[in-house]
């Protein structure tokens, strides 16, 4: 007679019995869809180094955005590639910006949609930065205003929350102030707490256009070694009124993550960045993984170190699994 007291393999025999006693589950409301929009109508354009994703005029925004809804994805961050670019970003903060129109356009089109809007001004400087630049150097304190007047456009607009991703220092208590003052109290700040300097967003840069003309981001994003630092910079943006921390990129960052879940009584967010994304597209395209279980698995592993929203690429198709396989 066998001396084996515990045999977990009792509760994986069957998918049912799994199931039953899954620990994490992932679900398509955990999701949000990221979303580039572009001057122009009917405009669809693949980003080469991101396969099923688009550059989309504000109409086909407002059609993907109703397609993920339909799927069960109930959050979108909209991102904008203006007309033009000039060093103080006017297109970020503009009435008629890129992203103000695709926020207007979702909005009406998906009424329940839950619509985010990027708040930096990478894609709408001349040079590519993220802030005021003069001689050579990001400027803090005067990037701070021009955040905060991008973020209160952008919620006139209809975002319900603003997501600032300059990694400034003080923009989240900047931008609470700001959209206070012009009675937008209601508006939430997902924050970029935790934002690294990651060689994982070059596919990004080709998506939104946004490459710096020179230098890079590490003066103000963070070096890849640092933890400590993280929850520092989660801790400033906690006290300044952030609504929600954000860890970026993901799956590369989950014992980052894993700490901010459990040190801050905040919504943790997790970005599933461009690179993370393509790596997963190239292998499938190469027959070398299996495409939807390799991006649920991803995308679990995210939840499971605790992420309560993933933002991902994946969004709807990985909603479309998951309610396939109910």
């Amino acid at each position: 007679m066998s001396d084996i007291i515990h045999r977990p393999r009792r509760m994986r025999r069957t998918e049912h019995l799994r199931a039953l006693v899954r620990e994490t589950r992932l679900a398509p409301e955990d999701l949000v869809l990221p979303l580039f929009a572009c001057p122009g109508e009917n405009v669809r354009r693949e980003v080469s180094s991101m396969p099923g994703v688009f550059n989309l005029s504000v109409d086909e925004v407002a059609r993907e955005a109703a397609a993920a809804y339909e799927a069960g994805v109930r959050g979108v961050i909209l991102f904008g590639l203006p007309e033009t670019k000039d060093e103080t970003a006017s297109g970020a903060y503009s009435e008629r910006g890129i992203v103000q129109q695709a926020a207007r356009a979702v909005r009406k089109a998906v009424p329940d949609m839950v619509v985010i809007a990027d708040t930096c001004l990478c894609e709408y400087t001349s040079h590519g930065h993220c802030g005021v630049v003069r001689r050579g150097e990001v400027l803090n304190d005067e990037t701070l205003e021009l955040l905060a007047r991008t973020a209160v456009s952008q919620a006139e607009a209809g975002a319900d929350i603003v997501a600032p991703s300059a990694m400034m220092d003080g923009q989240v208590s900047a931008i609470r102030d700001a959209l206070d003052g012009s009675g937008l109290e209601s508006v939430a700040i997902m924050s970029y707490a935790v934002k690294y300097a990651s060689a994982f967003y070059g596919p990004f840069r080709e998506a939104a256009d946004s490459a710096p003309a020179f230098g890079d981001r590490r003066a103000y994003q963070m070096d890849a070694g640092n933890a400590r630092e993280a929850m520092r910079e989660a801790e400033l943006d906690y006290t300044e009124g952030a609504d929600i921390l954000m860890v970026k990129p993901a799956t590369a960052y989950l014992d980052i993550l894993r700490q901010v879940r459990d040190r801050f009584d905040l919504p943790a967010a997790a970005y599933h960045v461009s690179g993370e994304y393509a790596m997963i597209k190239a292998a499938a395209q190469k027959g070398w993984i299996d495409e939807r279980r390799v991006m649920l698995e991803t995308l679990t592993c995210i939840k499971r170190a605790g992420a309560d929203l993933i933002l991902t690429y994946y969004a709807t198709e990985a909603a479309k699994a998951l309610r396939n396989a109910e």
